[in-house]
Formats: structure tokens, C-alpha cells, sequence
């Protein structure tokens, strides 16, 4: 078995330098877990990019349907414009009818679940789909790190498009890039208010943790660039799937390796060893 095992992975390090997965090939079916600053944003959109997974977010969810007016739209929107929180209900009816329609194996979720109601709930529904989680990441970014993106943050309020000073600047201060229109700061984007939402965060994400334990790995750093080449890591080694294309790891004709095969090159290799002590005891002769 041990051939077997080093074949393989030899054959995939040396194309995809990665370390050898041991689980079978899965789709990839995310969670992704953060703090408010913590990068989930940009995260997302390299995961969609290189892995080519369909990005699932509440938040972008609920401003579709109420720019659209659809029924899950008015009844979130009633919630939302007197400072409430959408119900839970709500919310997995819109999460819901979005998975529904998803047509690719590979998705990421973000910004649902955050309660442990709503992980059961989720759950439910793609043990339904027979689409169950396989992995959830939790982004740990040090605080100060996270309060001063906050603070260098803007938003095209209308769609959400988010823009930092200090590593995604607009090509116009001050101006969305697609639309030209003047950019914002949120309400809430300030230290006192950012220290409420991170004790609320922790109390959120502690028993959604615990929950998805058997699946759930918590990554560290200090930036989005020094974060993404361990979540590809974990992702490729947990699951099997390259980055590129969202296809699998292609597999190894292991027709090669049967038990005459692994005869043969054992023998082959016990030759050699022989020979080579033939060769170390003439040597040693030559010397006598």
C-alpha cells in the first residue's frame, strides 16, 4: 500500500505542489465564517474565481429582493427600515429558494447561518438536497488589524460594493468604478460601535463553531493575501479539488500498480540492492 500511497502523491505534488489528500473527491460546499472587517468579501471572490464556486450571501440576497419588490423582499424590508432584525423564518425561505436554484456543486455560503436555529434549519434543507456541508472556515483576524481596514472603508451604498483606502482604493476618490456615483461611509463604521459587534460576534460564532466541529477549521492572519493560500490549502487537501476550473483532482490509473506490477518492481528493486552489494564487496576486495 505504502507504493500505492507514494506514487500518488508524488504524481500530484509534482504538479500541483500541495500536500497528498487523503479524503475522496467532494464538491465544494463552504461555509464561510468572519468577523465584520474580517475579509469574507475578498475571500469569496477569489474562492469564485479560482475555484469556481457560486458565491451565496445573505446580505446580497436581501438587497436583490428588496430592490425588486418580490414577496421575501417586502416582508424583510418591513423589518429592516425600523432597525430590526429580518426574522429567522424569513431569512431561511430566502436561503432556501436560493439553493433551490443552484445549478454548480460548488457553493459557498456567507452571512447565513449565524445563529444555531438557522444552522439546523440550513441543515435540514440540504440533507433534503442530499447537499450536505463539508467545510466551514471561520477567518480570525487580530482586532486593530480589522478596526483600521474599518476605518479606511467606503461603500456604494445602492450595491454594496465595498472599497478600502489602503488596498482597494476607487479609481476616483471618493467615486464608485461602475457607476461614478459618490461612495459612502457607513453609520457604524467606528471604533465604539466595532467593539459592540465583535463581542456580539464572538457570542454568534462560538456555538455555530462548536456545532460544525467535525467539519470546521478556524484560519489565521493579518491579511487577505496572507489568509487565502491556507484556506486553498485546506480546501485542496480536505476535498480533493484544484483551483482553476472547480473540477476534481484527476486520479492516478492505479491499473499500473496490481499486485504482478508491485511483484515486479520489488524484485526489480531487490536485484538491484544485490547488485550493489556485489559491487561494495569487490571493492572492498580490490583493497585487500
Amino acid at each position: 500500500m505504502s507504493l500505492f500511497r507514494n506514487v500518488l502523491c508524488q504524481a500530484r505534488q509534482r504538479r500541483f505542489l500541495h500536500d497528498c489528500p487523503i479524503n475522496a473527491i467532494q464538491p465544494l460546499r463552504l461555509l464561510l465564517l468572519g468577523s465584520p472587517g474580517s475579509g469574507k468579501g475578498t475571500q469569496s471572490e477569489r474562492l469564485q474565481k479560482h475555484f469556481g464556486v457560486l458565491h451565496v450571501s445573505s446580505g446580497d440576497l436581501l438587497r436583490q429582493n428588496i430592490q425588486e419588490k418580490t414577496p421575501i423582499g417586502k416582508q424583510a424590508a418591513s423589518y429592516m427600515t425600523k432597525g430590526q432584525l429580518v426574522p429567522d423564518p424569513i431569512l431561511i425561505s430566502l436561503i432556501d429558494q436560493e439553493l433551490n436554484q443552484v445549478a454548480t456543486p460548488h457553493w459557498l455560503l456567507d452571512g447565513f447561518p449565524r445563529t444555531l436555529p438557522q444552522a439546523k434549519a440550513l441543515d435540514d434543507t440540504l440533507t433534503r438536497m442530499m447537499q450536505p456541508l463539508n467545510i466551514v472556515i471561520n477567518l480570525e483576524v487580530p482586532e486593530q488589524v480589522i478596526l483600521e481596514r474599518i476605518m479606511d472603508r467606503w461603500v456604494h451604498i445602492p450595491s454594496g460594493r465595498v472599497y478600502n483606502l489602503s488596498y482597494n482604493p476607487p479609481q476616483v476618490a471618493g467615486r464608485d468604478d461602475e457607476t461614478g456615483e459618490p461612495l459612502s461611509r457607513r453609520p457604524d463604521d467606528c471604533p465604539e460601535v466595532f467593539r459592540v459587534r465583535m463581542q456580539q460576534y464572538k457570542q454568534m460564532v462560538t456555538p455555530l463553531l462548536d456545532y460544525y466541529r467535525d467539519i470546521a477549521i478556524t484560519i489565521k492572519g493579518n491579511t487577505s493575501d496572507e489568509i487565502y493560500p491556507k484556506i486553498e490549502r485546506e480546501i485542496v487537501n480536505r476535498l480533493g479539488l484544484l483551483p482553476g476550473t472547480g473540477t476534481p483532482m484527476p486520479t492516478v490509473d492505479l491499473s499500473a500498480f496490481s499486485a504482478a506490477a508491485v511483484a515486479k518492481t520489488n524484485a526489480s528493486r531487490q536485484r538491484a540492492a544485490m547488485a550493489s552489494v556485489e559491487e561494495e564487496r569487490i571493492a572492498d576486495s580490490s583493497f585487500r
